[in-house]
């Protein structure tokens, strides 16, 4: 018979963890319309562009309009980051550029060709959003079910706003914070916990995506006196990866694994012992099995499809648990 995964309760086999045709399609799907949702402010600014741009007459007309240099500096081909290492002069001398070499070439057309060239520059902006989108999209979705779990228990939390690196009270109203969320704290059974997404952890000198550790906020200093460097508080480590495509499934549950075997060396080292779980969207067939006997094993302590919402329900109670 095999033995009984202790972690999680709703993982009876490997082809438990497996995602399903169904939630890989969901999950593209969900992707599609978050990337929509951020190109939102590109295409109101080049809507606002081809607005401001209509005064011109010419194509030369448009170093004379007023507000527009911003976005002619775009469709120049400059990213915001290069501006920094130019002068006026020399961002004069690229808007010159794109109108002698591509705008007066196109005639009476020559807002559409502005336009397009704006575009092509943001796109490049809304690429780099959107290549950390996967991450950003799967931390929400587990700490969704955390509040979730929090709430229907009756526990009162704490989170720490990203905006204002500050800790708040836990909100009447949470809808939408799963956003602006960077680390929890909450208390159960006398036990005081923290969860601390994306630190740097000394011990194993690596950035972990999750970290429950054995204190308050309080504890969570700046400096060496914080508990971070304190290695007998960490309760667990977890790697997540939120990406949904098959196709980088196995290299995310190698890097992970990679991850989780350095923290549990790192700990073992000093002779400790810290939960390690790992929660992922895409988990084929091959890397499941090796999951599934890592969990038996009691290598890996937990884990969770972040798209079986049973699984990271029960994740979830783990770690409010310990």
């Amino acid at each position: 018979m095999a033995k009984k995964i202790t972690g999680n309760y709703t993982i009876r086999s490997a082809d438990d963890l497996v995602t399903s045709r169904e939630k890989t399609r969901s999950g593209f799907i969900a992707m599609a319309l978050e990337k929509n949702y951020i190109a939102v402010p590109y295409i109101e600014e080049a809507k606002t562009l081809k607005s401001l741009a209509s005064k011109a007459k010419i194509p030369k007309d448009l170093l004379q309009i007023e507000n527009l240099r911003t976005g002619l500096l775009s469709a120049s081909g400059l990213s915001e980051k290069s501006l920094n290492f130019l002068t006026e002069g020399d961002k004069t001398l690229a808007i010159k550029g794109l109108i002698e070499e591509f705008l007066e070439p196109t005639g009476k057309k020559f807002i559409d060709e502005l336009i397009y060239r704006y575009l092509l520059t943001k796109g490049d902006a809304l690429g780099g959003k959107a290549r950390n989108l996967a991450g950003t999209l799967g931390e929400r979705k587990f700490i969704r079910s955390l509040l979730s779990v929090f709430n229907l228990c009756g526990i009162d939390y704490h989170w720490k706003d990203s905006d204002s690196n500050t800790w708040l009270a836990k909100p009447d109203d949470d809808i939408g914070i799963e956003k602006r969320i960077k680390g929890l704290y909450w208390s159960k059974n006398n036990k005081h916990r923290l969860l601390v997404m994306n630190i740097a952890v000394p011990v194993v000198q690596k950035n972990i995506d999750l970290t429950i550790l054995d204190g308050t906020i309080s504890d969570l200093r700046t400096g060496s006196s914080s508990i971070i460097h304190s290695p007998d508080k960490y309760i667990a480590l977890g790697e997540l990866k939120g990406g949904i495509d098959p196709a980088g499934a196995d290299e995310h549950w190698k890097t992970a694994k990679s991850a989780l075997i350095r923290i549990r060396n790192s700990f073992s080292s000093i002779q400790l012992n810290p939960k390690t779980f790992f929660v992922g969207a895409a988990i084929e067939k091959s890397m499941a099995n090796e999951m599934f006997k890592e969990l038996q094993s009691g290598v890996l302590n937990n884990a969770a499809n972040l798209t079986n919402d049973d699984q990271l329900t029960a994740l979830c109670e783990w770690i409010i648990n310990h």
